[in-house]
């Protein structure tokens, strides 16, 4: 009603991230690249760690503590060196971009299994793109390594000239970001397993006496037209879901493993082995989960190196 101080929420439920699917592997597919004027990898994979904290000297120009010291809310992801595993040449078709051939590397490990077969260079090509796994072993993880694909910026010289490159060497994390940069981070979210909808949507606890449920809704919908619609909150499966934080800030590249040594390692991880970067805030998903790095898609501004002063001694969770 116009002019009425009466709250309106048709849709009360968010809308935002429907439909609630499960991803269906922690190193997901990227859609979305950078395309930036050099010739570079544009990601990487790494496994996070757990949360702690640092002091910094606050060096942004416009902050209210600039000058100062503060303490900083960071995450850290272990970074072992990435292995190639081959170069995948696509050619564009009215169905999308299909995969026409690809070269494998000389090196790959044992425990890998791909395509035998003898493959050559191809004369046409749109576009190509490097795809490499991970080596949990150098951490201790008694897991499969992730497979995923890497783009490349750059036209399509550049690009295959830097993919031959890599393609029989390990690729560390300090060769391809920069400390005070700005990266997307994409990531699993923690499953919950089967919640009810209180829990996943938020709705309101119903009083005491009433009928069959209290925290449920109180109508699917009407007799007519009878179907369900998809706003209408409902239980199922919660959690576990591919998520992407845009222009996190990359603070620290390093492999100085006494910054970060934790008194009996970190909670439900250990200490680290390897090169490790700490990125300002929170990432989502638990400990040990893989999480996919790449070059910022929509760039806010100037990025700042910042002055870490120490690094704290704690593990959070």
């Amino acid at each position: 009603m116009a002019g009425s101080n009466r709250l309106n929420k048709p849709r009360h439920g968010s809308l935002q991230f429907r439909p609630h699917s499960r991803a269906k592997k922690q190193a997901f597919r990227i859609r979305n690249w950078a395309n930036l004027n050099t010739t570079k990898l544009l990601g990487f994979l790494g496994y996070k760690v757990g949360m702690t904290h640092v002091l910094i000297r606050d060096n942004k120009s416009t902050s209210i503590t600039k000058g100062m010291q503060v303490s900083v809310p960071v995450t850290v992801i272990e970074c072992p060196p990435m292995k190639p595993l081959s170069i995948r040449f696509y050619k564009h078709t009215p169905y999308g971009a299909k995969v026409i051939t690809q070269i494998f590397s000389s090196k790959v490990d044992k425990n890998i299994t791909f395509s035998k077969k003898p493959s050559k260079e191809p004369t046409d090509f749109d576009d190509i793109k490097l795809a490499v796994y991970t080596q949990p072993k150098l951490i201790g993880f008694k897991k499969n390594p992730d497979i995923m694909e890497l783009a490349f910026s750059g036209n399509k010289a550049e690009k295959l000239k830097l993919a031959k490159e890599l393609l029989e060497k390990e690729i560390k994390v300090s060769e391809v970001f920069k400390e005070g940069q700005f990266i997307d981070v994409h990531s699993v979210t923690t499953g919950k397993g089967f919640q009810g909808t209180v829990k996943i949507h938020g709705v309101k606890i119903r009083r005491h006496k009433s009928e069959k449920v209290k925290r449920g809704v109180g109508t699917l919908g009407p007799w007519t037209p009878s179907r369900v619609n998809l706003e209408v909150a409902q239980p199922g499966k919660m959690g576990y879901h591919a998520r992407t934080e845009a222009n996190k800030w990359l603070m620290r590249i390093s492999n100085k493993l006494e910054e970060i040594k934790v008194k009996g390692g970190f909670m439900h991880y250990g200490n680290v082995k390897n090169e490790y970067i700490i990125i300002k805030g929170s990432v989502a998903g638990p400990t040990k989960r893989a999480i996919t790095l790449t070059e910022p898609t929509r760039f806010l501004g100037k990025s700042l190196v910042p002055e870490i002063l120490a690094v704290s001694l704690e593990s959070k969770q």
